[in-house]
């Protein structure tokens, strides 16, 4: 009987790998947003040839994927392919976590199967590309899926593992990773009240010196200034919180109840039990049990609280087939007679899937190209071969794509044929990759305020002096801006200063700024 079910579990697995890779390898190929597509695909390349993140240029993004962006471009090549393939195997990743959590809950293989062929779907390709929201919550859910594996079997080897796997998350990207931590943080110390061992906490203290003292190894080797990761990647998004918040308050129905029912629908039995066991057994709030659900119901409104703050296309329904299964694995414990339930959990994980597949994923709505005619997609390779593979239709001409591509080919011509030493600043962060050199941009990201700080900023003076330190080291003659930019077509003028440059059109979405001598930059 055990081999046939081993047999079953390696089938199941073997499907639900393939399929999560497929999926995304699908749809990372359909239309882009370009400051969200290919931020990744820029660092990637960037570290893969030395360049790194808080050294080289400003970010407030997680290292975490242009790392692993770096090594999958390495194993396989430059090219979209074995970008989206990076994206591919974490949608894998979040699909298998689940699957083995439910496993480990004594949950039947085949509903396993069911719940986490639907979360395969509802994840990463909602995004299809390498993107720091998506990974930086699978990396979080993932977290909470070893606390409460090590509360439920007991073991030691969890608390070791899950400091690790909450500072990767870190790395990916502060938020929701955050939240979460104050989550499993808090219940943690309320568990080692209740159930004090030393050795636990050993093991937990073990793990996050283990990847802290990795960490910090990685940042020496490379010559990454610990005091710039600081200033950018903590201190300045850590003022930006206040501005964040604004867009989570005030706490009206409609914004966190209504157009997230279906998560709520989803926790509503969770919540019920808790409820209905505090009443009947008031020391149930003791048992790791209650705090299994309570991690479980806390994560999910974590990231309903972070999909409000970041004002980002909705992304977070992948929770819905994780809530439902672990519903259905608390119902075969209370509710076991009443079929009704286990009905609507089905019901309710079905349908929202297919809903929220085809709204987000399929109409492409989370890239905002639910209005976009698909259908009028061209295959970049007609930009380079790199590109081969994704059909290009963005937010910026959706109804044209031939004409944005014969605009950015004159731009790139132009850029390649000057010989200067050269900046590019450009929300289509592949003009560097397919010209096989490095763009010097002093920013990863190019957006006023909420990534490079204003000047009404206490971090704007820090900023500014990386910024011109970078032109000056680089020995920066020209800097090309391809527009749009999401952020303005004068991102950087201010932070280099009017006396600093001579600004002059060259196409119709390429400007040239031929650099002065000036004081600032000496």
């Amino acid at each position: 009987m055990k081999k046939k079910l081993l047999k079953k579990k390696k089938i199941y697995i073997i499907i639900l790998f393939f399929f999560s890779i497929s999926i995304n390898q699908y749809y990372g190929t359909i239309g882009i947003n370009p400051i969200d597509s290919f931020f990744s695909f820029n660092s990637g390349y960037d570290v893969l040839n030395g360049y790194y993140p808080f050294k080289d240029y400003w970010t407030i993004t997680g290292p975490f994927i242009a790392f692993t962006q770096a090594l999958f471009f390495k194993i396989f090549g430059v090219s979209w392919s074995s970008y989206v393939l990076q994206a591919s195997v974490f949608n894998f990743i979040i699909t298998i976590s689940a699957f083995i959590t439910f496993n480990k809950f004594k949950l039947n293989l085949k509903y396993c199967f069911f719940y986490s062929l639907l979360i395969a779907i509802l994840s990463n390709p909602s995004a299809g590309t390498p993107y720091v929201d998506h990974q930086s919550s699978y990396l979080s859910i993932i977290s909470v899926f070893i606390f409460v594996l090590a509360l439920k079997e007991n073991s030691r080897f969890y608390w070791f593992l899950l400091p690790i796997v909450m500072f990767i998350s870190f790395l990916t990207k502060q938020t929701p990773t955050g939240h979460i931590f104050l989550i499993i943080a808090f219940l943690s110390f309320y568990y080692f009240i209740l159930n004090f061992d030393i050795q636990k906490i050993f093991l937990g203290i073990a793990g996050s010196v283990f990847i802290v003292l990795f960490f910090l190894v990685i940042f020496l080797v490379l010559e990454i200034s610990i005091k710039s990761f600081i200033y950018q990647y903590i201190l300045f998004p850590l003022s930006l919180g206040e501005s964040r918040l604004d867009f989570l308050f005030p706490l009206e129905f409609k914004r966190i109840f209504l157009r997230y029912k279906l998560i709520h629908f989803s926790s509503f039995l969770l919540l019920f039990i808790i409820i209905k066991n505090i009443f009947n057994r008031f020391s149930y709030i003791k048992s790791t049990e209650f705090i299994i659900i309570l991690s479980l119901i806390g994560s999910s409104y974590a990231l309903i609280a972070h999909q409000l703050m970041t004002v980002n296309g909705i992304f977070i329904f992948f929770i819905i087939p994780i809530l439902c299964g672990f519903s259905h694995i608390f119902y075969l414990k209370y509710f076991k007679e009443k079929k009704y339930i286990l009905y609507a959990l089905i019901i309710l994980s079905f349908f929202s899937t297919l809903h929220y597949g085809y709204k987000y994923i399929h109409k492409r709505d989370f890239m905002d190209l639910k209005d976009a005619k698909i259908k009028k997609s061209i295959n970049a390779k007609v930009l380079d071969n790199k590109l081969n593979g994704l059909m290009w239709i963005t937010t910026l001409y959706p109804d044209d794509p031939k004409k944005e591509i014969e605009l950015l080919k004159e731009a790139i011509n132009l850029i390649k044929n000057d010989k200067r030493q050269i900046s590019i600043v450009t929300d289509y962060q592949f003009i560097s990759v397919i010209l096989n050199s490095y763009d010097f941009s002093p920013s990863q990201v190019w957006f006023p305020y909420h990534v490079n700080p204003s000047e009404d900023s206490k971090y704007f003076e820090i900023y500014k002096k990386f910024f011109l330190s970078k032109i000056k080291e680089n020995q920066i003659k020209v800097i090309y801006t391809v527009k749009p930019l999401w952020g303005g077509n004068d991102v950087f003028e201010k932070t280099l200063g009017q006396e600093c440059f001579k600004k002059s059109a060259v196409t119709k979405i390429l400007d040239r700024y031929l650099i002065s001598d000036c004081q600032n930059l000496k």
